[in-house]
């Protein structure tokens, strides 16, 4: 396994479980009890990474940890182990979307590259959010339109509660005996992206999003 074995949807993960111990203890709930979540909290997080190595393995166990500044730490080093979303450049973008001449991009330069499992952005002048996504090896990328209000609601992508605006997109799926198919998809996702690349810890949602989206 790469030395940058872990994923950022994988470390919000971590952090999650890290917060359930957390509240358990402030609860003062039996010691049994605290032992219980630990356990299940340290047997889902190496579920996560079914090849991880002995070193990581080790790396990954919070038993240990009592303290806050204990749990600080593990946050700390396991951060340098982040895979970065892979770089990409405003051309390749602007090659995902060739329908859009006048392409309204983000500042590549700064995004924090570790913090992200989607990069996402919105063109506020059409109403349309452009999400990409490295989808089974290959940069992958939909445009969709959103509604310009938001709403307190869960985040489908996420699963979190926040600020969400409602987005859909036209399935390139196609239909064998219907040539003129034609299907619009959507749900509700964070307003701002980057708070939801900040909570996300599940990707299957998004992945299934993106593979109807593009009728793989």
């Amino acid at each position: 396994m790469d030395q940058k074995f872990m994923k950022n949807e994988q470390l919000n993960f971590i952090k999650k479980q890290i917060a359930f111990i957390k509240d358990s203890t402030k609860k003062n709930v039996p010691q049994n009890v605290l032992a219980a979540v630990v356990d299940l909290a340290n047997a889902k997080i190496l579920a996560l990474f079914p090849n991880a190595s002995p070193e990581q393995q080790e790396m990954l166990d919070l038993s240990k940890l009592k303290t806050d500044k204990e749990y600080e730490q593990y946050i700390q080093h396991l951060s340098d182990y982040l895979r970065p979303f892979p770089k990409i450049t405003e051309q390749q973008l602007k090659k995902m979307f060739p329908k859009h001449k006048k392409l309204k991009l983000p500042d590549l330069s700064t995004i924090d590259h570790s913090q992200l499992t989607y990069l996402s952005w919105n063109d506020l002048r059409s109403n349309k959010k452009f999400i990409v996504y490295e989808l089974e090896g290959k940069m992958a990328g939909i445009e969709c339109e959103f509604a310009p209000t938001s709403k307190k609601n869960l985040c489908s992508i996420c699963n979190s509660f926040g600020e969400v605006v409602y987005f859909s997109t036209v399935t390139k799926a196609k239909k064998p005996k219907n040539p003129d198919y034609y299907r619009a998809i959507g749900n509700l996702i964070c307003a701002d992206s980057s708070e939801c690349n900040k909570k996300i810890t599940n990707v299957e949602y998004l992945t299934t999003f993106l593979k109807d989206s593009l009728g793989i």
